[in-house]
């Protein structure tokens, strides 16, 4: 009988405490975060893909200047923290973010979202390496559990690996998630001050967004902007202002209102949304085994990242 009443409280009771802005909140960072993959595969249909990574950071930089110097926040942070900016666009905007782009090219948008939810797998045993999480009982079931899931995702297409495309796609995605791995671990040892998050954001995207259209006019083989389809250019409009922009406003937000791990459970909504979207608007193929695989998927990453009180839904106390 208590147990029925925890449910309740921390389930429907609980909800009744959360402000409209966090819920609004909650809704941008689940929904925006889950149709980035969608956009990105509508992005690079006829746009080449660093210039979708591009002009999405460089746009969301230009739309951050203006907030910044009307919050009269805009101002130099000097060379130490310009190179932990340097160093985290590098690995998690010109690496994760732009070499995901350069891979959903060749895969689906469906399937790059749902390998990309194995990051937090490759956070941990990065980690456990170095000495930041230790190895437990319930950490091997969890890896066992995304183990199961990659070999689901492969059953019935391992002889798609003989394609080059798909092949160095599915390399590339890796390294992207390596290097999202390495940018997250970087900022866990950093222990930096979360003030100014925008601010040190403008100087990420400003970084990344030139770097990346120096590759973009550097490696893209056509660079014929009349080919350019008014979709794509939507798209990358939409991953600028949207999902770099406005969802991480939101996420910064709910950061500062509810507890860590409880924010974490977004990316697993994420992934069922963008998944949801592949089908239903890219018309991609969903099969009982992808379906199976992202169940393993998401339970594992769960079970490795799960702390007590994580799904006890409260407000942080101001």
């Amino acid at each position: 009988m208590s147990k029925t009443r925890d449910f309740w409280n921390i389930f429907v009771f609980n909800s009744f405490h959360l402000t409209s802005k966090t819920i609004i909140c909650i809704f941008i960072v689940a929904i925006v975060w889950g149709t980035t993959f969608l956009g990105i595969k509508i992005g690079v249909e006829t746009v080449p893909p660093w210039f979708v990574a591009g002009l999405r950071q460089f746009l969301a930089a230009i739309i951050l200047f203006p907030i910044l110097l009307f919050k009269k926040e805009l101002k130099w942070i000097g060379w130490k923290k310009l190179s932990i900016q340097i160093t985290l666009s590098t690995l998690m905007l010109i690496g994760a973010n732009g070499l995901t782009t350069v891979a959903e090219k060749d895969l689906t948008s469906s399937l790059t979202s749902l390998i990309s939810a194995l990051s937090p797998v490759f956070i941990f045993i990065g980690s456990m390496i170095i000495g930041m999480e230790k190895f437990t009982f319930r950490t091997l079931i969890g890896l066992l559990m995304g183990l199961f899931g990659v070999v689901f995702i492969f059953w019935d297409g391992i002889n798609d690996l003989a394609n080059p495309d798909y092949r160095n796609g599915l390399l590339i995605l890796l390294l992207a998630i390596l290097c999202w791995g390495g940018g997250t671990i970087y900022t866990k040892k950093l222990h930096s001050e979360k003030n100014n998050l925008f601010l040190n954001l403008f100087y990420q995207f400003a970084f990344a967004g030139i770097v990346q259209l120096i590759f973009a006019f550097t490696f893209s083989e056509e660079i014929d902007v009349a080919k350019w389809s008014a979709q794509s250019i939507s798209a990358i409009v939409y991953l600028a202002v949207f999902g770099s922009v406005t969802a991480f406003f939101a996420y910064h937000y709910l950061l500062k209102t509810l507890l860590p791990t409880q924010v974490s459970i977004l990316s697993y909504v994420n992934t069922i949304i963008s998944i949801f979207l592949s089908w239903l608007i890219l018309g991609e193929t969903i099969s009982a085994k992808f379906i199976l695989a992202t169940a393993f998927i998401i339970c594992g990453v769960f079970v490795i990242n799960y702390k007590p009180g994580m799904l006890k839904f409260r407000t942080k106390q101001s």
